[in-house]
């Protein structure tokens, strides 16, 4: 018998495609079953239209068996099989795909969903053998050939017997090395987590010869193990199942049996979309934060199937990091894979499919937020801070998508409130949308700074999120209202009488609040009497863009920059304390410096900020007491 050369370009292609286009070895078994599951894919589009085959679904089945001791994996199938001229045209020529020649013939039959688009997957399988045997016999033919091939040497093709119509694959594994354990792919155990990883949803049967155990006869104890054949994958998926069929039990099955959580999800989208681009998808918004979601270690992305083959794991093209939360799949006949079908190309279809599903989740949570508010308030403990987030990101482009989805809490309603519900209660007179930051808010709630809006009946809402004010930043503005700080310098909130008061008493006091601010040196930008305390004696307040709150998230950051907020100590001329602050400056600078540096410490303790001396803060406590 002759050794044929491959008509591919080289052994060194045959080289590649095992060592390098396959990052895992185990893919070999999805390829060998896809390519099956095309086989008989193939027999039923010719049954359409040949009358002399008739096509009885029961009777076409993939069978995988192992045998340990020969170290032989066997792959069967009831499908179309082949001549000895497809043997030479498929398998003799490297990356020629008979499945894609049968599609293009057969366009007008709706091949569309034949998987085996490039000819190369077949040939994972040298990835795990030393020898793969093919013997096949087609259709409509009495005659049955073998291919073998041990490699990019060559292979062999001979005229054999075969009973009925099909292909068998035949495998002869790898002995094992140091560096690689081929044993595995000769385990039942092994073999089958295969299957329901990549092929569960393979449209026909999988049989496997499974061990199992029954009582030995005549006792109740004793078990004895025999050999079953089962079918080991699903068939027909979820996603291509009427959604008026399924219950909410049914997709919380499908979550825990995806391994998508240890939660239930406190909700799903199930979809099935076709228009320009055709997919399925069901999608689930977990109920529980993940432990590792803000860690290097978590991977975002939906599980990707192409006619029910897993493709990717996770494939991150398909969710904005800001809704990397969500877990599923999506399963599609309309992707372009690249030649290894692990690696998407990133074409049209995909942004089309990825813009979409952007636009169902959003849906989807403002449909919660509108019909299940408690749902959504347990979504937003759980992952709001990552909504904030991607409006931050990216210079907030995508803060449009994501503005009325955001909640805070409220010093009026004393709950979660969105940014629509805030502005739809301000009075008229109110020009901004105030917020008070810190670290909870019990905390916020005893700021001097916020005495003077809250007088005004103005609500607050109360940022606790290191990224709050970041994300607002950038936000800017929401239904033409900025947003202001209550500690930012100008409140806009006074009232023409009492800041003309202010700036009298500011005017006069001059020397005093000069000679203070040469104290503090440059810890502060300016001492002024405040527009803003009531019953407070001092606070802080801010000038410029980086408020207080802002330079703490930053100075805690690795890559510090000291950046520093421009803040103002500001002086409550309505309180006691301001009368002993004019009194010392008459009659006890030394008393009126330390009277400036406590209060200045006071102020930093009311804002969370370290004192940069606590020794000499106790020492001056201790001189006021004496």
């Amino acid at each position: 018998m002759v050794k044929k050369e491959f008509k591919a370009e080289s052994k060194r292609l045959l080289e590649m495609m095992v060592n390098s286009i396959y990052s895992q070895k185990e893919i070999f078994l999805r390829e060998l079953i896809s390519n099956s599951s095309d086989a008989i894919d193939k027999m039923y589009y010719k049954a359409l239209t040949d009358d002399s085959i008739s096509f009885e679904k029961d009777n076409y089945y993939i069978k995988v068996s192992a045998d340990k001791e020969n170290r032989i994996l066997t792959i069967t199938d009831t499908g179309i099989g082949m001549t000895k001229e497809d043997l030479e045209n498929n398998l003799g020529i490297i990356a020629k795909s008979g499945s894609l020649t049968f599609k293009k013939e057969n366009e007008a039959k709706d091949g569309h969903d034949i998987i085996g688009q490039f000819g190369v997957g077949f040939y994972s399988a040298f990835m795990v053998a030393d020898k793969v045997t093919v013997v096949s016999r087609a259709v409509g033919s009495n005659e049955a050939y073998k291919w073998e091939s041990e490699g990019a040497e060559g292979y062999t093709i001979e005229p054999v017997e075969k009973d009925s119509v099909g292909t068998e694959i035949t495998l002869k594994i790898k002995e094992n090395t140091e560096e690689e354990t081929f044993d595995e792919y000769l385990e039942e155990y092994r073999l089958r987590g295969i299957i329901k990883k990549y092929s569960d949803f393979i449209r026909y049967p999988i049989k496997m010869d499974v061990t199992t155990s029954k009582p030995k006869e005549g006792s109740e104890t004793e078990f004895e193990e025999f050999q079953e054949e089962q079918i080991i994958n699903s068939m027909v998926p979820i996603w291509r199942k009427n959604k008026n069929e399924l219950t909410t039990e049914d997709y919380e099955n499908f979550y825990t049996e995806k391994h998508y959580g240890y939660d239930k999800p406190l909700t799903h989208l199930h979809l099935n979309v076709d228009g320009a681009v055709r997919y399925n998808a069901i999608l689930f918004i977990p109920e529980n934060i993940p432990f590792d979601y803000y860690s290097k270690e978590y991977e975002k992305g939906l599980e990707l199937y192409s006619n029910g083959v897993l493709i990717m794991n996770k494939c991150s093209d398909l969710l904005p990091d800001y809704f990397s939360f969500v877990k599923g799949m999506v399963d599609s006949e309309d992707l372009s894979l690249n030649i290894s079908r692990e690696i998407l190309q990133h074409d049209r279809q995909l942004k089309l499919i990825a813009k979409n599903i952007k636009n169902k989740i959003k849906s989807q949570l403002q449909n919660l937020l509108k019909d299940e508010r408690e749902k959504y308030e347990k979504f937003y403990n759980s992952f709001g801070r990552q909504l904030k987030f991607g409006v931050y990101n990216d210079f907030g482009a995508n803060k449009e998508d994501l503005k009325d989805l955001l909640m805070f809490y409220s010093s009026k309603e004393k709950k979660l409130v969105t940014l629509d519900e805030y502005v739809s209660r301000m009075p008229e007179d109110q020009k901004y949308i105030y917020y008070a930051s810190g670290e909870s808010n019990e905390r916020i709630e005893k700021l001097p700074q916020t005495e003077i809006v809250g007088e005004k009946g103005y609500e607050i809402l109360y940022f606790t999120d290191d990224i709050d004010e970041f994300a607002i930043k950038m936000l800017m503005n929401y239904k033409e209202k900025e947003f202001k700080s209550v500690s930012s310098g100008d409140l806009g909130i006074d009232e023409e009488d009492t800041q003309t008061q202010k700036d009298n008493e500011q005017s006069e006091n001059r020397e005093l609040l000069e000679y203070m601010k040469n104290i503090l040196s440059s810890k502060v930008k300016d001492v002024r009497i405040s527009k803003r305390l009531k019953t407070h004696p001092v606070c802080l307040s801010t000038d410029g863009e980086v408020t207080i709150e802002m330079e703490k998230i930053l100075s805690a950051m690795p890559e510090n920059q000291n950046i520093k907020a421009d803040k103002v100590l500001e002086i409550n001329s309505n309180h006691e304390v301001f009368q002993s602050l004019k009194v010392a400056f008459d009659n006890d600078k030394e008393k009126l410096s330390l009277f400036t540096n406590l209060l200045y410490n006071q102020a930093l303790l009311i804002e969370g900020l370290p004192i940069e001396d606590p020794v000499d803060f106790t020492n001056d406590i201790c001189k006021v007491m004496v």
